[in-house]
């Protein structure tokens, strides 16, 4: 088996935290129990580009309880956890490419890697493996049945690509089922990006004013986290009806050029390009700390931040501080890398065990209806978010009410009114 991990001495303590994971995550873990009786994805070879964490294994062994081949790499140069990587490798024999650190060279080579099981179902967080096979695998294509996307910046790209006619399979945007968007993107980037943050710096947050760009479902969480934890919250935007959103959740809104002058911690989470760039960075306070937890790291105008600066240097873990010309300071997190998995352990297991529980459900849905599916991005099936919800809240203890056949009567009639 080839693979490519750090160090295999690792994998005794990757095996026990992702027991520790599984703890968290009972819904994946029924999940789990089905695929094992039922093999729903028998003979079906999935390549993967995840972050490599405790509880994307516990997805991994998930489809292969399934009866999946699968391969995984990293979506992600800093979010690589090594010894989960190892466990893999070592005691499932999964097929595992992904190094802490890994430089952009090795990040696609692992990636060609990972696609050379020869793929029916692709598995995207980033949508880094689709634009590969479109661009240099297009042999891959004839076997591909479909194919999921976990993130918001991934669904950008996809949908992009099949509105220019040239998106060769069908893709389920997961990141779009309310079961991963309102739980995974709000609370669970909410409290890791902060987390992040906090074991980067050990800044206090009360009293900050702390600038978030982006105030979709993630920048949502992250705003709300930092108010809760005292901080004075200052929302960017571009959408008007979010940003009357979160005028009357209680935050200030102005735009990011106002934002930059204020602001003593900033945070980007839009899915965009250059979101904080040099014109910002120049009227930037001394000190001010800039970090960035959409998934790619190009929220952050890097090489305008370095061509400003005269020197920067490593301060701390994950902290880089750039002086400028004029001698003032900028703290960069984690190389503009999403925090919250650069310095911190990404989501907890409690909301990513709906999240991936969303990938096995839809990877099952792929290979019994994607030969008639069309060559487009898709929501998750309804019915997939409506059993979701239902196993998290059994599993959590919580019963709900049922509708009585008066009531269903009622709302399927429209003569009776008043």
């Amino acid at each position: 088996m080839t693979f490519d991990v750090k160090d295999l001495k690792l994998a005794e303590l990757g095996r026990r935290r992702m027991e520790w994971a599984l703890r968290s995550m009972p819904v994946l873990k029924s999940i789990q129990a089905r695929f094992a009786k039922n093999k729903p994805l028998r003979g079906i070879r999935i390549a993967c580009c995840l972050h490599v964490t405790t509880e994307t294994g516990n997805l991994m062994l998930t489809l292969q309880s399934g009866g999946a081949e699968v391969a995984l790499t990293a979506s992600n140069p800093l979010s690589t956890q090594d010894e989960l990587a190892a466990a893999l490798v070592k005691y499932h024999r999964i097929p595992v490419f992904a190094v802490r650190g890994e430089n952009n060279a090795t990040y696609y080579r692992h990636i060609e890697h990972a696609l050379s099981i020869g793929p029916h179902l692709t598995m995207d967080d980033g949508a880094d493996l689709v634009s590969t096979i479109h661009q240099k695998k297009t042999s891959l294509l004839k076997n591909i049945i479909g194919g999921t996307e976990e993130t918001t910046t991934g669904v950008i790209r996809l949908r992009s690509m099949a509105a220019g006619g040239v998106l060769h399979y069908p893709i389920i945007a997961v990141n779009d089922a309310k079961t991963k968007h309102l739980f995974d993107n709000r609370y669970g980037t909410g409290q890791s990006t902060l987390d992040g943050i906090l074991r980067a710096t050990n800044v206090l947050l009360a009293g900050m004013n702390f600038v978030v760009a982006g105030y979709g479902w993630c920048g949502r969480g992250l705003a709300t986290r930092a108010k809760g934890a005292g901080a004075k919250v200052i929302v960017c935007e571009i959408d008007p009806l979010k940003a009357l959103e979160a005028v009357m959740d209680g935050f200030q809104v102005m735009p990011m050029n106002q934002a930059a002058a204020l602001g003593d911690i900033f945070v980007t989470v839009t899915g965009n390009k250059s979101v904080i760039g040099r014109q910002h960075f120049a009227r930037m306070k001394d000190g001010a700390i800039v970090a960035n937890s959409g998934h790619f790291n190009v929220e952050i105008d890097i090489p305008g931040l370095q061509a400003m600066s005269r020197s920067r240097r490593s301060i701390r873990n994950f902290v880089e501080e750039f002086t400028l010309k004029n001698g003032r300071k900028i703290n960069l997190l984690g190389e503009g890398r999403l925090i919250n998995l650069a310095a911190a352990e990404g989501h907890p297991a409690m909301v990513m065990d709906m999240s991936f529980a969303n990938q096995a459900l839809c990877a099952a849905y792929l290979v019994r209806e994607g030969k008639s599916l069309q060559k487009m991005v898709y929501g998750v099936p309804a019915k997939i978010d409506e059993e979701i919800s239902k196993l998290k809240l059994r599993s959590m203890g919580v019963a709900i009410d049922t509708l009585t056949p008066e009531q269903k009567r009622y709302q399927a009639e429209w003569q009776e009114g008043t």
